[in-house]
């Protein structure tokens, strides 16, 4: 049996090991956006929903009970696997509650089919209080004790184009 072995001169080295860099180089950059696709906190940034700088959503709020606490809105990819779903939200944006109305700038990644989710937590505890906080979805779907405020995801979702889509949410609380 004659065993074949290949030695790679000490000039070529330097060269084979600039590729294998690029190499891999080239493969993380494709991994990094998949990775960053998701829970992505962003300023209220009402200049990013004018006309033209879409794609973007920008969401009035109606029914806000307080100023109390903080108003969290979420985007979701409108899909069984990703709406509402623990850590695939898109981008957040939370700021201080105010009663009434409020509006938020939403960007989204891309042209498709989105659904929002507005939560007040009304104590500013970051935890869910059933009795208090309040919520409400694009859509504004019904939230009642047979679907414990978790509608499916057809009932919320809209299509963004590469414009600014404008939607309204009004607050639910329990």
């Amino acid at each position: 049996m004659t065993v074949m072995t290949r030695t790679v001169s000490a000039d070529r080295r330097p060269r084979i090991l600039v590729a294998a860099a690029a190499v891999l180089a080239g493969a993380l950059a494709f991994a990094a956006p998949a990775a960053a696709q998701y829970r992505v906190e962003i300023p209220n940034n009402i200049a990013a929903c004018q006309a033209g700088s879409g794609p973007a959503v920008l969401v009035t709020i109606s029914g806000v009970k307080s100023s109390s606490g903080r108003i969290r809105v979420q985007s979701y990819r409108a899909t069984p696997s990703e709406w509402l779903e623990k850590g695939r939200w898109l981008n957040r944006v939370e700021i201080p509650a105010r009663a009434g109305t409020m509006t938020v700038c939403m960007p989204v990644p891309a042209a498709g089919s989105y659904g929002i989710a507005v939560r007040h937590d009304v104590n500013g505890n970051g935890s869910t209080d059933l009795r208090t906080d309040g919520g409400g979805m694009s859509n504004n779907p019904s939230i009642n004790i047979f679907n414990l405020g978790r509608p499916g995801y057809r009932s919320t979702a809209f299509n963004v184009g590469n414009d600014v889509r404008s939607i309204a949410i009004a607050m639910k609380y329990w």
